[in-house]
């Protein structure tokens, strides 16, 4: 177990190498081998996190089952993910469950803006979500094997930005329901844009701005596209891997236990380790030439105003089960 604290370690900090990795060097010939899709690339904080996961499956069960995972939409675009794994095309897969919040307004629990705000925060909002997400999830025919979490939100732009108003016309990069309805009450424009086509869209005029962490900012070099970057903190989005129920089921009690053993202590290592790895974001930000900063008092209370309007849109598209969420959540 010391040793798969080390190497799991290693991949969180140093990276995963390859376009399709296979997670254990040492594979049985009598292996259940399951293809993982994800659409972040293979040096990314949560697809290191994946990497670190497959390992840890592939040691506690001896080599037999192996994941192999297909970072950067390799295998499915990230908008195809969810699908394929509900429908059985692959077994497994990560996915930003908030991108698929207007079929399943629960999924987008995360994703409110300005609700929870620090790590924190955000795990209490995991804690007590965590039943009604994975029930949301069963219905689908999926279960949510774990979510390791995304460093805190912050607002990119080309240009500075000192108050909600400044954001009026900014082509803003959206990619789920709450960011394109942030987008629009900012007065924005939003651009449905995929996170392996950031880069491409601030290149060619179609994003000027977007809320996103210092990770997909430093994987996309986002210092070429844009000066500034405001520690807003909007949210601390999670990526959840979720595997299809029938393929779950296959299992057998022991490989469960493997896979679910993994999957909890993946989880751990990705929340113990985002502050640390988002200190290193902003650095390489900062000496890539952008300009880190706090938001002014009155763009802050401007995003709170949004924040405060989308937490009442989301109980009322979420019900009685999200008003229990919410309710839950602020008596933590």
């Amino acid at each position: 177990m010391e040793n798969f604290k080390m190497n799991r370690r290693q991949v969180l900090v140093t990276g995963a190498a390859g376009s399709a990795a296979a997670l254990l060097p040492n594979v049985s010939l009598a292996a259940t081998t399951w293809d993982m899709p994800s659409a972040y690339g293979a040096g990314n904080f949560i697809s290191k996190a994946y990497v670190a996961f497959g390992e840890d499956v592939s040691a506690r069960t001896n080599g037999e089952l192996v994941i192999t995972l297909h970072p950067g939409g390799s295998l499915y675009s990230g908008g195809d993910i969810l699908r394929a794994v509900r429908e059985g095309q692959v077994p497994v897969g990560g996915r930003f469950l908030g991108a698929h919040s207007q079929q399943v307004p629960m999924l987008g629990l995360d994703t409110i803006p300005f609700l929870a705000t620090t790590r924190e925060q955000s795990r209490k909002l995991y804690d007590v979500s965590k039943e009604a997400v994975s029930a949301a999830l069963a219905d689908m025919g999926l279960k949510l094997l774990f979510a390791p979490v995304w460093p805190p939100q912050g607002l990119f732009s080309k240009k500075e930005v000192n108050t909600v108003a400044d954001m009026n016309g900014v082509k803003f990069r959206a990619y789920d329901a709450s960011t394109t309805r942030l987008a629009e009450l900012m007065g924005a424009v939003p651009t449905q844009t995929e996170a392996s086509e950031i880069a491409q869209a601030f290149s060619t005029g179609v994003a000027e701005s977007m809320i996103a962490s210092g990770a997909i900012g430093t994987w996309q070099k986002i210092w070429d596209y844009a000066d500034y970057y405001y520690e807003v903190n909007a949210w601390l989005p999670k990526s959840g891997v979720i595997v299809n129920a029938d393929a779950w089921d296959g299992l057998d009690s022991a490989t469960q236990a493997a896979v679910t053993e993994a999957a909890a202590a993946a989880e751990a290592a990705v929340w113990d380790e985002m502050e640390v790895q988002n200190d290193g974001y902003k650095a390489t930000m900062a000496e890539n030439g952008m300009t880190i900063a706090s938001p002014s008092a009155e763009l802050q209370a401007g995003l709170d105003e949004i924040g405060a309007k989308m937490t009442d849109e989301w109980i009322e598209a979420a019900g009685d089960a999200g008003a229990a969420v919410i309710e839950a959540y602020r008596a933590s």
